[in-house]
């Protein structure tokens, strides 16, 4: 993830993190570096159409977890691309969310 931040930062691209994703990740332990990263990217608010929108993805996909289904739904908004460690889950909602590509980081 680190190469995929850095390539973005020297290209100007915005990334967008979903607050949900950040409930995943933030465990608190170097907090000034994760408050320096959170600086650095847009932070997503969950809106009510993205919620109905990861809602009825999660629906449609046995076994997508709920953060997923929002992560999804929010790169589709702009047809951006996912990056993750995992891309199992992710790739099982690419059908819901065509627009999408995950890539593995």
């Amino acid at each position: 993830m680190s190469a995929v931040f850095a390539a973005a930062n020297k290209q100007g691209l915005v990334i967008t993190v979903p607050t949900v994703a950040i409930a995943e990740w933030w465990r608190g332990t170097d907090t000034r570096l994760a408050n320096l990263l959170l600086a650095a990217v847009n932070v997503e608010e969950l809106s009510l159409e993205l919620s109905k929108a990861a809602g009825e993805a999660q629906s449609a996909v046995p076994g997508a977890t709920a953060i997923d289904a929002i992560v999804m739904a929010s790169a589709a908004q702009r047809g951006d691309i996912v990056y993750t460690s995992d891309p199992g889950d992710l790739a099982a909602m690419q059908a819901h969310f065509p627009g999408v590509r995950v890539l593995r980081a």
